[in-house]
């Protein structure tokens, strides 16, 4: 009997699973039964879920782009790898900010949902070129910690690992230290990617008994069109690409991401969940010394969803709105925006600096943004998936095309089984091609 329940184990995406179904359960309940205890209750699960995958982001963000770089040197032709990666992630936004912009010119969005301009309002932080290009690099080295400004801590991270590499041995000692830390929070932070489940209960059950069905019946196309975008680009584009850039099974990618995939749905996260996402694009056959440089990159600069599809079909819904006609070159404007500028969204929960960049640019009313912040949460979930789900696919097809995919680790890769950050495959340097 004992060895049986030692064998026996719950998939992590059934524990998610369960979690999503009763968060609803319980969500439905404290709306229907006017619950407040219960509702604050979710709220403060949810909350203190979030919070602790937050507490690890600057730090963990600074040496996972710190290590990440300095890891390319034991890769044959890293530069060659970086620049398809950078390349494909520029292909990929392209391809999805078309398919956003398409949804929304057949679908009108903005149509016959009875809201007007008045009911917009600014937000209290807005994105534009001149804050977004000088926001970059910071005034001090402790501030981007405290504000959690994660374009600046990437900065930091870049340049010391840069450094690093032109010092050469003479940084080894800072170059250990830098992966025994990342170690130890990529450590932490898998216990709190275990509480995932939990959760999940808090934040759809808050999401639930906050927002109910009402506010996604007033923004019903707006939310569908968003769904769409996502998943057309999910399991439309994705696998396409598996199957003819990768020459491999889109099933067995899904497979083994579907961790990842799931627990970016929920926790709304991308560096939240980049721990998680490395460990399974590395059990999908893609080298560590590539993954590790790839994986944290995309993390902060690859989003499909929330720089793509979101911003694309948000700025036609508000325009709609507020009854301005966008142009061709208004559109060829958006597709610019988010192919150069999705690191903006700089991988934390939700979108608002994205969005308010591409309004900015195209000269649409801000207030704008105060008409969706609502119906953010509930968008959130499937634009973070998305997101995740690029950032793994990518290394995977790099890897493939540069024939440094390890065919049978991807074939039998498997995300059922989930003990830390650091099984996921032996370590192993890809040989030059």
């Amino acid at each position: 009997m004992s060895s049986y329940t030692k064998s026996f184990k719950v998939p992590f995406w059934a524990q998610i699973l369960a979690g999503l179904v009763l968060g609803v359960l319980l969500g439905w309940l404290a709306r229907d039964q006017d619950l407040s205890w219960l509702t604050t209750t979710l709220e403060k699960v949810g909350e203190t879920f979030i919070g602790l995958l937050k507490l690890a982001v600057a730090p963990l963000v600074f040496f996972a782009i710190l290590v990440s770089i300095t890891n390319l040197r034991k890769v044959n032709n890293a530069a060659r790898l970086a620049s398809r990666t950078l390349l494909w992630f520029m292909v990929t936004s392209l391809i999805a900010v078309s398919i956003g912009l398409v949804i929304g010119l057949v679908t009108n969005p903005g149509a016959g949902t009875g809201l007007t301009p008045k009911d917009g309002a600014k937000p209290d932080e807005t994105g534009s070129w001149i804050d977004f290009l000088t926001g970059i690099v910071p005034t001090d080295v402790i501030t981007p910690f405290t504000e959690l400004n994660v374009l600046q801590i990437v900065f930091m991270a870049a340049v010391a690992g840069i450094a690093a590499l032109q010092l050469g041995e003479r940084a080894q000692p800072i170059l250990n230290l830098s992966e025994s830390v990342l170690e130890l929070l990529q450590k932490a932070l898998w216990w709190v990617i275990r509480l995932a489940p939990l959760g999940t209960v808090g934040l759809i059950g808050n999401a639930i008994a906050t927002y109910g069905w009402d506010l996604i019946g007033k923004y019903a196309t707006f939310t569908a069109d968003i769904y769409v975008g996502c998943l057309i680009v999910l399991f439309g584009v994705y696998p396409a690409l598996l199957a003819t850039v990768a020459k491999a099974n889109p099933i067995q990618f899904f497979k083994g991401a579907w961790p990842a995939i799931q627990l970016a749905f929920v926790s709304r996260s991308s560096v939240g969940t980049m721990p998680l996402t490395q460990k399974v694009t590395e059990r999908l056959g893609v080298p560590k010394e590539y993954a590790s440089f790839a994986v944290p990159f995309g993390a902060t600069t690859k989003m499909d969803g929330c720089a793509a599809i979101y911003p694309a079909i948000a700025a036609i819904f508000v325009a709609q709105i507020f009854d301005i006609q966008l142009g061709v070159g208004d559109y060829l404007l958006i597709a610019f925006v988010s192919v150069v500028g999705s690191a903006a969204t700089a991988g934390l929960t939700g979108a608002t600096v994205m969005l308010t960049l591409t309004l900015s640019t195209l000269g649409l009313p801000m207030e704008g943004v105060g008409l969706l912040l609502a119906i953010d949460p509930i968008l959130d979930m499937i634009r973070t998936a998305t997101n995740v789900a690029g950032q793994a696919l990518i290394p995977v097809l790099v890897s493939a095309r540069e024939n440094l995919l390890d065919r049978e680790a991807y074939a039998t890769a498997d995300g059922s089984s989930l003990d830390g950050p650091r099984d996921a495959q032996p370590e192993r340097v890809p040989a030059a091609v």
